[in-house]
């Protein structure tokens, strides 16, 4: 009797385009010829997604050591970000211009929310806007949970829908929808706030 191979789960940190692959072919379109890949297979997909959530932590030990920075965006690229006043509170997220410093978008506040869902909304509004104007600019955001989610095109909140909150729901759906609909040629990068400082979008209410 032949034995089943057990399924594996690829991350890839570095590559063409970071994320968590399924099979081998998929993770080795993403890494090959591609300088300083980083990638490592794991048996369950838990496993994987923790280890991509922390991305940052363990491609810079591997390859850059703990005290050498990589290096800082300059130039073309959009940053997001949001902001609440509690947990849930009052929540607001914005884009701005990397290269410009100017604000290209912002929204809110709305009441009752929470900021990891801020944090994936801006990243579709980047997105859609992008979109609509035919351009692909790098997304920054220092939100890895975000990043998680619109790679799965679910806002995966624990927040319950209620009647002050009902405008963040009625986004959150429309958001998803984008996603499932839609396809993008937009980098998602996490932007590194342990070496570069806050993003550029942050809203300074620290």
């Amino acid at each position: 009797m032949t034995e089943q191979k057990k399924a594996k789960y690829y991350v890839v940190w570095a590559g063409r385009e970071p994320g968590i692959y399924t099979t081998w072919i998929n993770c080795k379109n993403q890494i090959d010829s591609f300088p300083g890949a980083r990638y490592k297979s794991f048996l369950t997909y838990t496993e994987a997604e923790a280890a991509y959530r922390n991305q940052s932590n363990m491609s810079f030990r591997v390859e850059r050591g703990l005290n050498e920075k990589p290096p800082k965006p300059t130039g073309d690229g959009w940053c997001v970000d949001a902001a609440c006043s509690g947990n849930p509170g009052a929540m607001e997220y914005r884009g701005v211009n990397l290269a410009t410093g100017k604000q290209i978008f912002q929204m809110g506040p709305f009441q009752m929310g929470t900021n990891n869902i801020g944090e994936f909304l801006a990243i579709v509004h980047a997105l859609a806007l992008s979109q609509q104007q035919n351009i692909a600019p790098i997304i920054y955001t220092d939100s890895m949970n975000a990043i998680i989610w619109v790679r799965h095109k679910e806002c995966r909140t624990k927040l319950k829908p209620i009647a002050v909150n009902k405008p963040i729901f009625e986004l959150i759906a429309r958001a998803q929808n984008w996603l499932l609909n839609n396809s993008f040629k937009n980098k998602i990068v996490k932007w590194e706030t342990k070496f570069w400082g806050e993003i550029p979008a942050d809203f300074g209410r620290k």
